[in-house]
This record gives C-alpha cells, structure tokens and sequence, in this order.
C-alpha cells in the first residue's frame, strides 16, 4: 500500500518543512548538486560558502543538529570545518 500523503496538492515554499536532502562534500569552486533551501552540519564548525546569488562567506560556529534556512550553490573545502554537511531541499 503506497504512502499516504495529506499535503500533496500543495506546493512547498521556502518556509515549508525539508522534503529532500544530500550529503555535501566541501569542494573549491564545485557547485552541488541543487541550490540548498536549508543546510545541517552533524559535526561543529565553519562553513565557506557561495550563496545562491554569488556571494562568498563564512559561517561561523555552525551548532551540531540545528538547521540553517540558507540558500547555497558551493561549500569550499578552504575555511570549511563542520564535518557531515547535509544540503536540505
């Protein structure tokens, strides 16, 4: 029997709970796979990023667990240093 689900009629905005998600590996200059919605990291640390509209931070001090509302095209392996980053959609 398939899954139900009660909200499939709807279309997801960017305030609408994760419905997909990748394993993000830091490469210079690589874009990943999708532009994020959100982004996790499972170990503490620095992310050096390319946001969607082309600027290049860093976040610093990301917390374990907690989910970050931002929109990425790149993670830099320069300056990052959160381990288990994962890309939300």
């Amino acid at each position: 029997m398939p899954i139900s689900d009660t909200f499939r009629a709807f279309q997801p905005g960017l305030n609408s709970p994760v419905e997909g998600g990748f394993d993000v590996t830091p490469a210079d200059g690589v874009d990943l796979q999708s532009v994020t919605r959100a982004v996790m990291v499972a170990g503490a640390g620095d992310l050096a990023v390319t946001l969607k509209n082309g600027d290049t931070i860093t976040l610093p001090g990301l917390t374990a667990g907690v989910i970050y509302p931002v929109r990425l095209a790149q993670v830099a392996a320069t300056g990052t240093t959160a381990t288990g980053i994962k890309g939300l959609l």
